[in-house]
């Protein structure tokens, strides 16, 4: 089994020293769901919530918290994203919004930290758009579905 790599021999809590890996292409694809009542989706899907396009605003808020990932998660390296996607698609059968985060680089370190971050930010930001209409709102499934690159190479969840 492998060993926890943001602990050093001690059981210190440290950042992990990246400079003698290799700048490799890298992506990683997460996603979250909201789950929420019948009319809230409608409303969302109509266009006619007060508060205006909660999807668009929902992208903008998960691609801009991809960005700030070091910023949040104390041990995450501050990297330079060439790509971050953000797509919200409602699953009126569900009653969800499906929340799917990829980001990519090249670099010397992956960017799951970074695609779980902006789901889960695009996620909380649906509820507090829409939390006015329906404070019952859950939000769940929130995992890394595929990564690639680095050492470890491709990792994909199998379904």
């Amino acid at each position: 089994m492998s060993k926890l790599t943001h602990l050093d021999d001690q059981g210190h809590a440290h950042m992990v020293d990246v400079s003698a890996k290799d700048v490799t292409y890298r992506e990683a694809v997460a996603q979250a769901y909201i789950e929420m009542l019948p009319q809230t989706l409608q409303l969302i899907m109509g266009g006619g919530h007060k508060k205006g396009d909660v999807l668009a605003v929902a992208r903008i808020a998960g691609i801009q918290a991809a960005k700030r990932t070091w910023e949040l998660i104390p041990l995450c390296h501050p990297l330079m994203l060439s790509k971050v996607a953000v797509e919200l698609v409602p699953v009126p059968e569900h009653n969800r919004i499906e929340i799917t985060a990829t980001c990519k680089l090249s670099g010397q370190t992956g960017v799951e930290m970074e695609a779980l971050t902006a789901a889960s930010v695009a996620a909380l930001t649906l509820y507090d758009m829409c939390k006015a209409v329906d404070r019952g709102m859950i939000i769940s499934g929130i995992r890394v579905m595929e990564k690639k690159g680095g050492k470890s190479g491709h990792w994909k969840v199998e379904e």
